[in-house]
């Protein structure tokens, strides 16, 4: 399969009417699968309503097919088709955080998405994205677009169209290049179908955003439980991971060094993930600075880059240095939590 590229600048006006925006709004039209930015990662998308649309994208990730998707859509008035009642406090943070990084779970209506989309579940997991090209493109396609990330399952984000490439090159349709995301992240995923809505993954809003808006917000204590049914993306697997192994470090900076090198005692090519602060403390063969510790939002937007450097490096291991677990730094330690399996070492 021949990928096609799109290149559109996002900050040109009216681009609903942009003819590479036309272009890749027909093909998801027509069912196919095309990359597309958001304002947290490039995401994957396929119409909503089809089984054929959904099973290629599952298809050209190699993602199972038992993780529900997120549904994107260009208009609040779209979710009227397939959610089956908007609760006050769900309208209350559309309000506030739509377009954004935030996904709804909402109990969905039968028979109008494809159960593929939803994994069979309930429930439907939706968002409206914060980027133009990407509101541009659903606005004009006029469907409920399922977009997971768009990367190989189980690897790093995309955060630009050339990782996209990189990972999924003749396996998809095309891929609307709209430039680099900002957030870095994916949206938190919030489950408002009872009563005190749930976070399920964390994400570009934070814990401390949503209470501020509609009070008492919990975490899922599952977050990292395998053997439940996922209710939304990001529940079940290993995501994230760069080549080489991955381990948490829960230490000093000369904790850390010394594994450096025991580990380049035994022949390994060591490679840290720190902060710009103490990148340059680190005597091993690759350091890569992921931010600022002073300003989080800086490390979530590097994170996925950061993890996808270290395969250019070819580096037999990988240590990391670990992160508050507050406000975004949440969003961040899941991830990490995540690409290295849970390995975590302590001091």
């Amino acid at each position: 399969m021949n990928t096609k590229i799109w290149k559109v600048d996002k900050y040109v006006d009216n681009l609903e009417n942009n003819p590479q925006v036309v272009d890749a709004a027909h093909f998801l039209q027509e069912n196919e699968v095309v990359a597309l930015p958001t304002e947290t990662v490039y995401g994957l998308g396929g119409n909503a309503e089809s089984d054929e649309a959904v099973e290629k994208i599952f298809a050209s990730k190699g993602r199972p097919s038992d993780n529900p998707l997120i549904i994107h859509i260009g208009d609040k008035k779209q979710l009227n088709a397939f959610v089956a009642n908007i609760p006050d406090k769900a309208e209350i943070l559309m309000e506030r955080f739509w377009p954004g990084p935030l996904t709804i779970i909402f109990n969905k209506k039968p028979g109008v998405l494809s159960e593929k989309a939803t994994a069979g579940l309930n429930t439907v997991a939706v968002r409206m994205p914060d980027h133009p090209v990407a509101l541009a493109l659903l606005q004009v396609c006029q469907l409920p677009i399922a977009a997971p990330s768009a990367n190989s399952s189980g690897k790093p984000s995309p955060t630009n169209a050339q990782h996209v490439i990189e990972d999924l090159n003749g396996k998809i349709a095309g891929v609307l290049d709209g430039g680099s995301t900002g957030v870095g992240v994916e949206s938190t995923v919030l489950d408002c179908t009872e009563e005190i809505p749930i976070i399920l993954r964390p994400g570009g809003v934070t814990k401390e955003q949503l209470e501020a808006v509609v009070g008492e917000v919990q975490l899922d204590a599952a977050l990292l439980d395998e053997a439940s049914k996922p209710k939304a993306p990001g529940m079940k697997y290993q995501h994230y991971a760069p080549n080489a192994p991955l381990y948490l470090v829960n230490g000093s900076q000369s904790f850390l060094q010394s594994l450096i090198e025991e580990k380049q005692k035994e022949g390994l090519t060591v490679g840290v993930l720190a902060t710009e602060e103490s990148v340059e403390s680190y005597k091993c063969d690759v350091a890569i600075a992921c931010g600022k510790r002073a300003e989080l939002e800086t490390v979530a937007t590097a994170l996925y880059e950061t993890l996808r450097a270290f395969n250019q490096e070819k580096v037999d291991i990988i240590f990391s240095e670990m992160f508050p677990n507050t406000g975004v730094g949440h969003a961040i330690m899941n991830r990490l939590q995540k690409a290295a399996g849970n390995k975590i070492i302590n001091e």
